[in-house]
Parts: structure tokens; sequence; C-alpha cells
């Protein structure tokens, strides 16, 4: 039996970094005794996979976690048992049944969505102006790891929301950013705030959405 986990991470679990979330996951699946099946060889491994390593610091409400098992059980009231095992920054929001032909689940992946909201003050006018700038660009070569890359086709949409305050409070912007996930080519959020001039350090950043291959 093959299931799919949607769940959010946030608070705390934000630092827990991609390889301590899978032990976190395993640890989880075996108090809950799911019959999770395991890789041959001299040091099994849980068949899990999650869909995108999510970067540390980053919350999300969309992440997606590939379970085997050795054997059908009922999904009905598997996500409240589930629940009782994690921590409080884990929280399970659907289990569905997948073929287990089906691709694996990291080579679907197209694009992610992030919201990144801003905690300084920005000048709402002058930010529209360099998203529109970024968009507008035919390319923005960037340097990761010391090799030369284009930034631009890995923005496939660039926006800012504002948000109204209570009166008095003035306006608070946050900056809307789909980008790709392909294998090879993945758009880093921290990559696209420094071209915008935005520091890292000054945002909280979430993953809203991952989009599939249909």
């Amino acid at each position: 039996m093959r299931i799919q986990i949607t769940f959010s991470k946030q608070g705390a679990l934000r630092y827990t970094g991609h390889l301590d979330l899978h032990k976190l996951w395993e640890r989880a699946a075996r108090r809950a005794e799911l019959p999770l099946a395991y890789s041959q060889g001299f040091h099994p491994q849980p068949k899990m996979n999650i869909a995108a390593a999510l970067p540390l610091g980053f919350s999300s409400r969309c992440e997606v976690l590939d379970m085997k098992l050795e054997r059908d059980i009922p999904l009905d009231g598997l996500s409240d048992t589930l629940q009782a095992t994690l921590p409080s920054g884990i929280r399970v929001l659907s289990i569905t049944q997948v073929d287990d032909r089906a691709p694996a689940l990291q080579t679907q992946v197209v694009s992610a969505e992030y919201e990144v909201h801003l905690t300084e003050p920005v000048d709402g006018s002058e930010m529209k102006r360099k998203v529109d700038s970024v968009m507008e660009s035919e390319s923005i070569i960037r340097t990761r790891r010391g090799k030369e890359y284009d930034l631009r086709p890995l923005i496939e949409e660039l926006s800012l929301t504002p948000i109204h305050l209570p009166e008095g409070e003035g306006q608070e912007v946050r900056v809307f950013m789909k980008l790709s996930a392909k294998e090879g080519a993945t758009g880093r959020p921290e990559e696209v705030l420094d071209v915008l001039g935005i520091a890292f350090e000054g945002t909280r950043i979430e993953r809203i959405r991952l989009n599939f291959l249909s």
C-alpha cells in the first residue's frame, strides 16, 4: 500500500532540517504502529520520501510525504492516530492512497508557491517598481556554488499583495512568488529577495502550494 500525507510545518519545527524531518516521520509511523515497508540490504531504510526539501527556517502548509506500507490498512482515523504521535509544529492535513506504480513523488513536482511576510516596513511603490523590473527582465544572471545561472526563467510569477492594517497602522506588503521546482531548475526565494533588495533576515517565508505534473 502506498499513501501520501499532506502536512503543515510551523513554529519551532521550521528549524528542523530535511533529514531530521524524515526521522521524525519514521518515529511517528512506528509509534502509530504502521506496517512500514523497508528497503533491502545491510542498512534497511523506510520507503518514504518528501516531495521537495523545505529550506531551513521556512514554514509550510503544503508539504507532501510519500510512504509505502507492507500491507493495506484502513485510512479512517489514521490522521488522528498519526497526529497523536507528532510534535505540535506538524499538523496532518490529509491522507490519500495512491497507485503503487505511480512515478516517484519528487519527479512530479514542477513548481512551488511562496508567501513572504516582510518584518520591516518598505516603500510599496518602490517595491512594485522592482517587481515589475524583475518580471520585465529577459535574464537575471546570478552565481550559485561558483557557477553562473539565469534566475529569470525560474520565476514563473512574482507579485505584491497589500495587506490593510487597522486605521493608523499603515499598510503591510507581502510578496507572492511562484518558482520552478524541477530537478536541475529550482528557483530559491532568497535569491529572488536578494534581487529585490530585501534582506532574507527581515522576512518570514512560507511555502503555500506545491504544483505537480497533472
